[in-house]
């Protein structure tokens, strides 16, 4: 199950559940980048763990619950994005169907199910519940084109280039890429393992570089945390790793992992200052056992505050921790991730201007230049 909320920050909640498929679904919204006009794959196969979403907003919700995203056979296709609409051509292969009695389209908003009548049953070509955004249902044309089937889905966003039908681990990287505009993704979280691990995936995936404070912390310290905190106490190791961040926080395109636990400066409210020039994902192990207990949680942690992680931009809650499903985790953030930039598409470019000012600490309501933090006063006419 999973929580995942926009305004004012993401949740997602994930559970790692073996053998079967998953599926996303949201509402829609607009950007346009760019994408490779052609590809061709095939669907995902029905091994991958399940991920079930719910999209809530501070004054709406909107509900998502399914469970299949591609029939469990191997469909080749074709797909192609054309501005108002994008077209998808499925191979009927050996299948002799020369009528469209035999074809079977049906589609909404968010899915598509492509069905044939063969030899006395019924086979299903693709079943996707998630498709890369959303379409306009009643507007969907399909025909057959010698052993292919050709379906046009008309988008309901022209502007939005799609970089495949699906909303998959490769769409994502691709699409998230270019919705980030160079922007860095910091890890947050109490394990230093946990982020790590997701900000390798997250950097192969974006081919964004690497980094993780820990390494840094302990090549100029020349020893390992846990000694340096017995030497010196947590608060000096949380000071060191913000000077890390201060000087992280002009890079662009790198994933970075932070320290876990109290010695980590991203747990303490007040060394949020340089976090903000990036977005950041808090990976929250919870003890959650179902969708309603999930949304609790997430919903106090915000509320309560307490800790440095609620300022996060989205957080992930885990239920349960298996490295071995670690990009289902990532592919989990970008999604969260693309979401939350969809529901405002000047965040990155805010994200810029807060770090073009010197990262003063005012995100999200970025004052005017000459505008001093430690007084509070604009010694400039605002100008944003």
């Amino acid at each position: 199950m999973a929580t995942l909320t926009i305004a004012p920050t993401t949740l997602c909640f994930f559970s790692p559940i073996p053998n079967k498929t998953f599926e996303f679904s949201f509402p829609k919204t607009s950007l346009s980048f760019f994408k490779p006009n052609f590809l061709s794959t095939t669907t995902l196969s029905s091994s991958t763990p399940c991920l079930n979403f719910i999209l809530f907003k501070r004054f709406s919700r909107v509900f998502c619950n399914t469970f299949s995203n591609v029939s469990t056979n191997t469909t080749h296709y074709e797909f192609y994005d054309d501005s108002s609409e994008v077209e998808l051509r499925v191979g009927l292969g050996s299948k002799d169907i020369h009528s469209s009695k035999d074809v079977f389209v049906d589609a909404d908003e968010n899915s598509l199910a492509i069905r044939v009548q063969h030899r006395g049953s019924l086979k299903t070509l693709m079943e996707n519940k998630c498709l890369y955004e959303k379409i306009k249902p009643a507007e969907t044309i399909w025909y057959i084109d010698e052993d292919q089937l050709v379906v046009n889905l008309k988008k309901q966003d022209p502007d939005l280039k799609w970089p495949d039908i699906v909303e998959s681990w490769e769409s994502l990287t691709v699409g998230v890429m270019q919705l980030l505009k160079g922007t860095s993704i910091y890890l947050v979280g109490d394990s230093t393992e946990i982020n790590q691990k997701i900000a390798r995936e997250l950097a192969v995936g974006l081919g964004y570089t690497p980094l993780n404070t820990k390494e840094l912390l302990e090549t100029c310290a020349k020893q390992t945390i846990d000694s340096w905190v017995i030497a010196e106490g947590s608060d000096t190791v949380a000071e060191a790793e913000s000077a890390i961040l201060e000087s992280l926080s002009s890079h662009v395109r790198a994933v970075v992992a932070t320290l876990g636990g109290q010695h980590g400066a991203a747990g303490r409210a007040d060394k949020w200052r340089h976090l903000y020039a990036g977005f950041t994902v808090w990976l929250s192990p919870s003890e959650a056992t179902d969708e309603d207990s999930a949304k609790e949680e997430a919903r106090k942690h915000i509320q309560d505050g307490v800790q440095g992680y609620s300022n996060a931009d989205v957080v992930v809650k885990l239920g349960g921790w298996d490295a071995a499903y670690s990009k289902t985790v990532a592919q989990a953030s970008l999604s969260a991730l693309k979401r939350l930039i969809l529901s405002d598409k000047k965040l990155p470019g805010k994200k810029s201007l807060y770090i073009r000012l010197g990262c003063r600490g005012d995100w999200p309501n970025i004052k005017p230049p000459g505008w001093d933090p430690s007084t509070g006063a604009d010694v400039s006419p605002p100008t944003l």
